[in-house]
């Protein structure tokens, strides 16, 4: 089964862009993308959950935080991003 990916991000941000682009080219399907800017409710929630993160893309594997983009790109270059996926 597929990993969940869910991504807070917004409409304008170029990381938010570069991150989908990456987790597409693993193969991956489905993300779950919410776009905080347009609900500031989940902006509280990502904040919440991230221990009060305000940067997008906050980006979660299988209820597992990540991070932004580049944190993203840092495990895939130490090749675990595949494994979580």
């Amino acid at each position: 089964m597929p990993a969940k990916i869910l991504m807070y991000a917004t409409g304008v941000c170029p990381y938010c862009v570069r991150a989908e682009q990456l987790l597409r080219r693993k193969g991956v399907a489905d993300i779950e993308k919410i776009r905080v800017d347009l609900d500031p409710v989940r902006r509280d929630e990502m904040m919440a959950r991230t221990g009060g993160l305000r940067t997008v893309p906050q980006i979660f594997i299988d209820e597992r935080h990540i991070g932004g983009c580049d944190e993203l790109y840092a495990l895939d270059r130490a090749g675990e991003l595949d494994a979580l996926l």
